[in-house]
């Protein structure tokens, strides 16, 4: 393998500056990769990472400045100009057509054909043998809306392989994946470098970049905030690079537990029908549900919320009773979800930030929609949560990821709700923005609040909470609390081995 330091500069970005209405999202920022070399990319939600990777792939063009590949100034006209050239991009916002089979998804643009018809037993052989390499084994002809966020994320990452380009971005390419499956993506990224191949990786996981990054480049406010080499990386140098500040990364404290604010009973989801799961908890308890992909955990919230249906059991929000099936009934009686996938789930990309806002608490307010209500909760949502926004009349789907997180939590906070359910709370959310929800959580327990939550991040696991239970094939397996909550003890339940 070319040694990254003396390969080739593959792409590079020169005083590349891009604006939209209202918003400097890249001032003068430059940018190189080299043959066989992992940089990483960071920075805080809004900084312009994921602006200036859609340059690179040919989705924006930018207002000023060049982008060169191999030496030569190239002006990318669209993801496909881009793609022939060799520029694959793996979006953090998941971009696949749900209409579509898995192997007609991985092969959108790209389809192999005897004149004018498709070779689909080809196509799907191929697609078997990508998806393999990356450990996951799903049918070809399964629906993409069939599948879960971490299945989906593998596919786009196989569709990227799959594409042979020599510069390869990934977006978050682990937000939604287990850490066997993360393994896993190492590996592959590890045997790209071996080919020469570039890779650029933008993760807010400040652990995967000492495991995989030789050199880090920082982004603030738009703007380049320094490069880290290999032997510099450290955690406090990488947040110092991000934010220009430190932050805290100690466990939470917990806090007297109260009344059982949630009980299950034997319930159980048609996932797993024939398991079962039981628990409770209590008011100013932090509660993770732990586990790896597809061992029922995210199935379990939407049940108690009442988005999937139960085939037993019995859910109780202080003591009474919650019927299944109906979401407005469990926000009635005081339980909000925040869901795994924002974009579909959580928001209306299309309304505005203050509508977004206000959409759970419209009915305390008659039948006319109350403006002025829902401004005072934008303009002090906004800066509550430290939501980075021109102002409550812009457009959700105009925001950084980390930044639409934050509008899906504030919007349930506004319902003021006695039992918070998360799934992937910090999903895609940068290192500020994740202490700031962590704060946040923390007050909310202190108040009396009963928080649930999901997290395939063991470190973000092991921070929030007071006890993990741990889930495997729709059941509880265990719970670790106290000094007994480590990671390895997690592992060792999610996998099928006891304490």
């Amino acid at each position: 393998m070319v040694s990254p330091a003396t390969s080739k500069v593959f792409l590079r970005a020169l005083g590349v500056s891009k604006a939209f209405p209202g918003v400097q999202a890249l001032d003068d920022v430059s940018f190189e990769v080299r043959g066989g070399e992992v940089v990483a990319l960071i920075g805080e939600n809004g900084a312009g990472k994921s602006t200036l990777m859609k340059i690179l792939a040919g989705l924006h063009r930018p207002d000023s400045g060049r982008v060169e590949l191999h030496g030569e100034a190239v002006e990318l006209l669209s993801p496909l100009d881009a793609l022939h050239r060799g520029i694959a991009l793996i979006h953090q916002e998941l971009n696949l057509c749900d209409n579509l089979t898995v192997s007609a998804a991985m092969f959108l643009g790209a389809e192999l054909r005897r004149g004018p018809f498709l070779c689909e037993r080809e196509m799907a052989d191929a697609s078997r043998q990508w998806l393999s390499r990356l450990g996951l084994d799903i049918a070809p002809q399964t629906k993409v809306s069939a599948l879960r966020p971490g299945q989906r994320q593998m596919l786009e990452i196989a569709r990227a392989l799959r594409s042979e380009a020599r510069v390869i971005i990934m977006d978050e390419p682990t937000s939604s994946l287990t850490q066997v499956e993360v393994d896993r993506l190492f590996e592959v990224v590890r045997e790209l470098q071996r080919k020469n191949i570039a890779v650029i990786y933008i993760t807010h996981r400040l652990s995967e970049i000492a495991v995989l990054a030789d050199r880090v480049v920082g982004l603030r406010d738009g703007r380049n905030s320094g490069d880290l080499p290999r032997e510099q990386v450290s955690h406090d140098a990488l947040v110092q690079l991000m934010v220009g500040r430190g932050l805290s990364g100690t466990r939470r404290q917990p806090h007297a537990p109260g009344d059982v604010a949630l009980k299950l009973r034997d319930l159980s989801t048609r996932a797993y029908p024939e398991a079962s799961v039981d628990l409770t908890v209590r008011r100013s308890e932090v509660v993770a549900i732990a586990g790896l992909l597809g061992s029922g955990r995210s199935e379990l919230l939407r049940a108690i919320f009442g988005i999937d249906d139960r085939l037993t059991g019995s859910v109780e929000v202080a003591g009474n009773s919650l019927p299944g099936a109906d979401p407005r009934k469990a926000v009635a009686a005081g339980v909000a979800l925040l869901p795994e996938d924002r974009k579909s789930e959580g928001l209306v990309l299309s309304m505005s930030v203050a509508e977004n806002l206000s959409l759970p608490t419209l009915h305390r307010r008659g039948w006319w929609l109350d403006r002025g209500y829902q401004t005072e909760l934008a303009t002090s949502t906004i800066a509550d949560l430290g939501i980075a926004c021109r102002d409550g009349e812009q457009m959700a789907g105009s925001l950084s990821g980390g930044n639409q997180q934050k509008i899906v939590l504030g919007k349930w906070l506004a319902a003021d709700p006695q039992v918070l359910l998360l799934d992937e709370p910090t999903r895609g959310v940068d290192v500020g923005a994740r202490a700031e929800i962590y704060r946040r959580l923390d007050e909310l327990a202190q108040s009396g609040l009963a928080v649930l939550f999901v997290s395939s991040e063991l470190e973000e696991v092991l921070l929030l909470a007071d006890r993990v239970l741990v889930m495997r094939d729709g059941e509880i397996r265990g719970e670790v609390s106290g000094d007994d909550r480590t990671e390895k003890n997690i592992m060792l339940l999610a996998t099928g081995a006891t304490l």
